[in-house]
């Protein structure tokens, strides 16, 4: 089915939360590894400008469906920021630029070396360029939103179920782009098919991985994947990449659980700023 990006653009609209009780958290926080793992969140969604820039320096800024998408979506991803910044207040942490200023300036060096190397890698490659990142955007969407639901399950609090429920929803209609764009763009060129083969295979790594530190990955891994249902929503995300065309048997999402070092959480760990 074709993405309807109007309907999409008229339906966009920030992140709201205003009527839930953030006040809730002051009395009942949540627990030491589902605060580690919203830390972990908030600081990869206001990450996601960093990643459109990457996306505009190949041949996906000629196209006018592309950026239009890409416009909405990092707007849309900014006010998850927010909102997991005013969760993070509500627990007397740290949040938005105080958070992000240092992580910024921490990564300054290797982000520009990152955008150099996508010009040239897209410079070389051309439109199936295009194809690998509508790949890469769907895995990381789906993973992205299987790990806020699994946080509610895990956390057990409604006002934060409620928040990042309404968070889910939005990532859905990303999921639904970029899936849509994997699935044309690879069955139309099988150079795209094996470029994006080979690239996910070897380069991609759980959202997040490449901004944060390898113990808050494992955290987060072990925390909402390592169990009976984490595992079964692995299997579930891997089962949706094998039906995008040249994509079958890479079982990225459980692959990914087992490297990052995971083992199950109880959520009793050491807080870690």
């Amino acid at each position: 089915m074709a993405f309807d990006i109007d309907a999409y653009k008229r339906r966009t609209d920030r992140l709201r939360w205003d009527d839930l009780d953030l006040d809730s958290f002051r009395h009942s926080p949540l627990d030491p590894g589902a605060l580690r793992c919203l830390r972990y969140m908030h600081d990869v969604e206001y990450h996601t400008v960093c990643y459109l820039r990457d996306l505009l320096v190949g041949p996906a800024h000629d196209e006018p469906e592309v950026t239009a998408f890409l416009s909405f979506w990092a707007y849309e991803e900014f006010w998850h920021g927010e909102a997991l910044a005013a969760v993070l207040e509500a627990h007397g942490e740290p949040a938005a630029e105080a958070r992000v200023a240092p992580m910024r300036r921490r990564l300054s060096r290797r982000e520009r070396l990152r955008t150099f190397l996508m010009l040239i890698a897209s410079s070389l490659v051309g439109r199936d360029f295009v194809a690998l990142h509508m790949a890469w955007g769907a895995v990381n969407e789906w993973t992205t939103q299987a790990g806020y639901l699994q946080l509610a399950r895990r956390a057990k609090h409604p006002v934060l179920s409620e928040l990042v429920s309404r968070i889910a929803k939005q990532e859905g209609r990303h999921i639904d782009f970029y899936a849509t764009q994997a699935a044309q763009r690879l069955a139309a060129s099988r150079r795209a098919r094996r470029l994006t083969r080979w690239a996910l295979r070897r380069l991609w790594a759980p959202v997040g991985s490449g901004v944060m530190p390898k113990a808050e990955v494992a955290h987060l891994a072990g925390y909402l994947f390592a169990d009976g249902e984490g595992s079964e929503m692995s299997r579930r995300i891997d089962r949706r990449i094998d039906r995008l065309p040249g994509l079958a048997g890479l079982r990225l999402l459980e692959e990914s659980v087992t490297k990052a070092g995971a083992v199950p959480s109880s959520g009793n760990l050491p807080l870690a700023a």
